[in-house]
């Protein structure tokens, strides 16, 4: 018995951003679902999300009308083919960014987080930059399947803090990786094996932030139909402050009957 990947995803501005600086995309045809946050104020940062999300896709359509086409990136011999295309296909990402950031003065500074699932033949592969994040809930439980690449996340690791120090915690918002900074970076991945009627969330920091993760679960585990899901994420975002963009993938898996 096969499992087929039903799937819907959302943007939203929020309640103080003035525009929105997410990208999101579900390209059905080449397994590949992506959540993009830009940064760099004055609209550079959608230019930077929009060009992660466009580069991904162009890279996915080459590499599969043309399986032995060249990268510019040596293999990762433990890693095999396709999760070494889906780094590939994110550091040519980051260099494209950086690169037009240095040519206008516009776009200097200007980054994206992002977080791709890949499904291929007996999974799917996570990968992620930044604080953007993958959860996965199964069996009535969430969790959190990427790791943020972020100041915050930096220190709790270093040091203990207690609950009061992360809640104010000054600097909440730098993430130490992103696609942009530099010509090259360091991409995180995982593998999963999905189980009927896992659903695994992608989402920006403007969901994960203003939502704790038992409110995720319930919205997610009560609501069946996924497009309603997505805007009841994104509604619960906005009735928390909604202080950012916020962007929401929603995948389930489900028995081929």
């Amino acid at each position: 018995m096969g499992l087929r990947i039903e799937v819907a995803g959302e943007t939203n501005v929020g309640m103080k951003r003035t525009h929105n600086e997410d990208n999101f995309s579900i390209i059905e045809e080449s397994g590949l679902y992506i959540v993009a946050d830009g940064m760099g104020g004055h609209a550079s940062g959608e230019v930077a999300s929009k060009m992660a999300v466009d580069s991904l896709r162009e890279f996915f359509d080459a590499t599969q009308q043309d399986p032995e086409r060249t990268w510019p990136y040596k293999m990762d011999r433990s890693k095999g083919y396709e999760e070494n295309r889906l780094i590939t296909g994110i550091k040519l990402a980051n260099l494209r960014i950086y690169e037009s950031a240095q040519r206008d003065a516009r776009q200097r500074g200007m980054g994206t987080t992002l977080v791709v699932m890949f499904a291929v033949e007996d999974g799917v592969y996570v990968a992620h930059v930044g604080d953007s994040r993958t959860y996965r809930v199964r069996d009535g439980h969430i969790e959190q399947l990427t790791e943020d690449h972020s100041l915050l996340n930096d220190y709790i690791k270093m040091k203990r803090l207690t609950p009061e120090e992360i809640a104010n915690f000054p600097h909440k918002n730098v993430i130490v990786r992103a696609l942009g900074m530099k010509d090259t970076v360091k991409v995180d991945t995982r593998f999963e094996t999905p189980r009927a009627n896992d659903v695994y969330l992608l989402c920006s920091d403007g969901l994960s932030g203003p939502v704790e993760d038992p409110e995720l679960l319930s919205i997610i585990t009560e609501t069946a139909d996924l497009k309603q899901a997505a805007s009841k994420l994104i509604e619960r975002a906005n009735e928390n402050g909604g202080p950012d963009n916020i962007t929401v993938i929603l995948s389930r898996w489900v028995e081929e009957t």
